[in-house]
């Protein structure tokens, strides 16, 4: 390695973002190690019928080949199935729709994967998300923040960025510069520890230039398609995935009043705002708007503008605050409250120390239990919780 530039452990994970992302640190003067994650054996690649984390890894190899950067691979099998597939299991069989996207990035991308960086000595860890860090700049005052950039890594002083304390070396999460893309809803739960010593190369960006960034570095996954589904999974039928631990308990569908309109498989196969496709001899189609637990009712209402389909107000437990400590309260913020949603206007107030409340300045709609609701002031990502009702 090279003694006299920052060293960053990069994710890789055979994709044309984190790729992109080993390129360009490398380019900027970093000293740059790949790292690849095996999380999942279970998934097959449908052509070849091999395991798809082979495909995937073979791809960051070749990468990091052209490079010219060690790759190194992780294996935290175990640890996520443990922290992520379990607590999905857990969720779904609970009534909730939990997120494993949110669930990977803390216990795994940006836990036991930075952990491990940590471990080796690493200044920095670095992953292709559509996400940006500004870092409180020592010399201009505790609230002055900025984006940091190559040349502010390379010329800080080592000792003063290893040992800053307070707002001086306090970190904020930003949104990505590209909306479409941006990916700071999954990335809530980092522990501002971590957010400290984390870039993210590719956030100023948009897709179209990481793929003409990509052709420029002629790295071979330049037209790679991008992955869909669930983190380290892949694309899934997701009630048959959940069969595989929890058992189909078939109950009634009713509309609000109580009447019987049907059977469903399981409550775990729906979640809130979903269409149902009952009696589609109806003019209006149905929607889901609660799963009973305790009933095992699934409940559906005619019509995607139904009232009961909207909430103004929700509650959160298990928050996080991207800051290392919760924001003063009452704070107005804004909201969203699933991925690809449009952030919406609200009022965040502590009820407690492990519950806060949300009341929308507009009714919202489906809300659905054990899903996210990540807060913003601005452009940054200050933290969030999971919805209880």
């Amino acid at each position: 390695m090279n003694k006299n530039s920052k060293t960053v452990l990069v994710g890789m994970s055979g994709g044309v973002d984190s790729s992109v992302s080993a390129a360009l640190l490398l380019e900027q003067g970093y000293t740059v190690v790949g790292g690849f994650i095996k999380n999942w054996s279970d998934s097959k690649d449908l052509w070849t019928g091999e395991c798809q984390w082979r495909g995937e890894r073979r791809d960051a190899m070749r990468v990091a080949a052209k490079l010219g950067i060690p790759l190194l691979t992780f294996d935290f099998e175990e640890s996520y199935r443990k922290a992520v597939v379990d607590e999905l299991f857990r969720g779904y069989g609970a009534g909730e729709t939990p997120n494993p996207d949110v669930l990977c990035n803390e216990f795994i991308k940006f836990g036991l994967f930075a952990d491990e960086a940590k471990r080796l000595n690493f200044d920095y860890i670095a992953t292709g998300h559509y996400a940006r860090v500004e870092h409180a700049d020592s010399g201009s005052g505790a609230g002055i923040f900025q984006a940091r950039t190559v040349e502010h890594v390379l010329n800080a002083n080592p000792q003063q960025e290893n040992d800053c304390t307070g707002a001086a070396c306090s970190a904020r999460l930003m949104r990505g510069r590209d909306p479409d893309k941006d990916q700071s809803y999954f990335l809530y739960r980092i522990s501002h520890d971590v957010l400290q010593r984390t870039l993210f190369p590719i956030g100023e960006l948009k897709k179209s230039v990481v793929r003409e960034i990509a052709e420029r570095f002629q790295l071979p996954v330049a037209q790679k398609p991008d992955s869909q589904g669930i983190c380290f999974i892949g694309k899934i039928d997701m009630a048959e995935f959940l069969r595989k631990k929890i058992p189909s308990k078939p109950g009634d569908i009713v509309d609000e009043t109580g009447k019987i309109l049907g059977q469903h498989e399981g409550l775990d196969s729906y979640t809130i705002g979903q269409r149902h496709g009952i009696l589609k001899s109806d003019t209006q189609p149905y929607y889901v708007a609660k799963k009973d637990v305790a009933t095992n009712h699934l409940v559906v209402v005619k019509g995607s503008d139904h009232p009961m389909l909207f909430q103004k107000k929700t509650t959160l437990r298990d928050l996080h605050w991207t800051r290392g400590e919760a924001p003063q309260t009452p704070l107005e913020c804004e909201v969203q409250v699933r991925y690809r949603q449009e952030p919406v206007k609200a009022e965040l107030q502590v009820l407690q120390p492990t519950a806060y409340s949300l009341t929308f300045h507009s009714p919202v709609k489906a809300v659905a239990p054990g899903q996210s609701a990540v807060i913003y002031v601005g452009d940054e990502c200050i933290g969030g919780g999971i919805i209880v009702e």
